[in-house]
């Protein structure tokens, strides 16, 4: 049992690795006074860095589940635990140079920022009903006050406050569809649940069915897929914008790997009423977030509004590739994830600095930049060709992969829809590059956010976003040893 229980802790390394991190953290703000912030940012990347290193080490391991089964380490889990991970370093370099986040709220943004982490970490690898639940639930009460911590602004304390109602109001509508499954079942562990599904009768399927979209929607609530997604433009707007960054990366991946696993093990019998109930409602729902997603940045002035129903949008694609319910379809979303990590962080650091300097994020701000900053106007412009589809970047082969798996399956009018999604959305991406190229500047004055680090850090996140539209074969290789689920 003792080294069962060491085996275990050391399939367990990359979280530890983490939650040390975040207690170190809380140790350098508590006990060392006056302590430099540079300090806690050393700290923080170190301990994320080995993080990210351990779990690159884990992807081309067996699977396994560990702790009595809570939790299941696969190549999947590993792979969306690294983006996870790199996710959070993206959102706190971000933070060190934004002027949206008060220099006395630095540290504590790193430590919640962390913590959130380790929840979508123990999300991603949820293999029970509880440990599922606390994965949400410690994803969640951080992100409530990650959200408002700009005390002297009214969008961010009613951003944050509107988190925190629609989380609780959607942790409860799941934890009584969870109870509800439990008290029919009589397990918490998902493979038992499954194992239980295939041999259910129609009718006892029908009694279970309620439930299931029940507990859907904490997972819906978590990507911000329609009609859970009210919350997410008013907290991307009020949020402190590395805040909103890293809630475009870290929630939505946890949630997707969530989606996916819960999929794959519960739905994954062929011609079951209860397959058929989940994939149409996921598939109606995918087609919506896409659809309002895109349709509401149409008009929106205001950048980070746009960019949260684009993620909105994202998320809708991300949820296609579950439908297929097969390994293609795994893949897909894990190219489309680590290619969504690049485009993301690129479009959400140009956007820091110049709303820093402007004091807002309209559209306006942006007018003029390729004649000031040519570079950050063309990585600007490949984030958002990519993020439309466009080749020859990365976001096309993204898209591609997605609808290649769609069409595998006769999914045609999701395709459709697909593909009618990603014209629109070329629409307002190309709003801000017409206002970036053709728009007279509003200043002369320099960016301070624009440094040579800054830019070169710019640079890098946008290198990926080109490379992969070309070279492609490579990620895809190493997605499709990372996409591996244990049902």
């Amino acid at each position: 049992m003792n080294v069962n229980y060491i085996s275990d802790l050391i399939a367990y390394m990359p979280e530890l690795l983490v939650i040390g991190t975040m207690l170190l953290l809380l140790a350098t703000e508590a006990f060392i006074k006056n302590c430099p912030k540079m300090v806690s940012y050393i700290v923080s990347f170190i301990g994320l860095g080995f993080a990210a290193i351990s779990l690159l080490g884990t992807i081309s391991n067996p699977a396994k589940t560990i702790f009595f089964d809570a939790l299941i380490i696969d190549p999947f889990s590993s792979l969306m635990k690294l983006l996870i991970v790199v996710g959070t370093m993206v959102a706190i370099f971000l933070s060190y140079s934004s002027k949206d986040i008060y220099k006395s709220l630095k540290a504590e943004f790193l430590i919640m920022t962390v913590g959130i982490a380790v929840g979508g970490m123990l999300l991603a690898s949820a293999n029970n009903m509880l440990t599922f639940y606390l994965g949400i639930e410690t994803l969640s009460i951080l992100s409530y006050v990650a959200a408002s911590m700009m005390k002297r602004n009214e969008l961010s304390a009613e951003g944050g406050l509107k988190y925190a109602l629609y989380g609780g109001i959607t942790a409860g509508m799941m934890l009584y569809g969870m109870s509800h499954i439990y008290g029919l079942v009589g397990t918490l562990e998902f493979a038992g649940i499954g194992s239980y599904i295939s041999e259910y009768s129609t009718e006892k399927l029908l009694i279970l069915l309620p439930a299931f979209m029940l507990f859907f929607v904490g997972i819906g609530y978590k990507i911000a897929a329609v009609p859970f997604h009210m919350w997410a433009p008013d907290v991307y707007e009020g949020s402190p914008i590395p805040t909103t960054t890293f809630f475009s990366i870290v929630p939505k991946m946890a949630g997707i790997a969530a989606l996916v696993r819960i999929t794959f093990i519960f739905f994954n019998v062929d011609g079951g009423i209860l397959q058929h109930t989940w994939i149409g409602v996921l598939s109606l729902l995918a087609a919506l977030t896409m659809t309002v997603g895109n349709v509401a940045a149409v008009k929106q002035r205001s950048i980070k509004r746009l960019l949260a129903y684009s993620s909105i949008s994202h998320a809708g694609v991300m949820m296609l590739g579950a439908v297929v319910i097969s390994e293609v379809g795994v893949q897909a979303i894990s190219f489309y994830a680590v290619v969504y990590l690049f485009m993301t962080a690129v479009a959400f650091y140009v956007l820091s600095h110049i709303s820093d300097m402007n004091g807002n994020d309209h559209m306006e701000r942006f007018s003029g930049l390729a004649s000031r900053y040519p570079l950050m106007a063309i990585l600007m412009s490949i984030a958002l060709f990519s993020l439309a589809g466009l080749p020859p970047f990365a976001g096309f082969i993204a898209k591609f992969n997605i609808l290649y798996a769609l069409i595998t399956k006769k999914y045609y009018v999701l395709a459709i829809v697909a593909v009618l999604n990603s014209l629109v959305s070329l629409y307002y991406y190309m709003r801000i590059v017409r206002v970036m190229v053709f728009g007279a500047p509003e200043s002369t004055e320099a960016i301070i956010g624009f440094s040579k680090l800054n830019q070169a850090v710019i640079l890098g996140l946008s290198i990926p976003i080109v490379l992969l539209g070309v070279y492609w074969n490579s990620l895809s290789m190493f997605v499709e040893s990372a996409s591996i689920i244990i049902r």
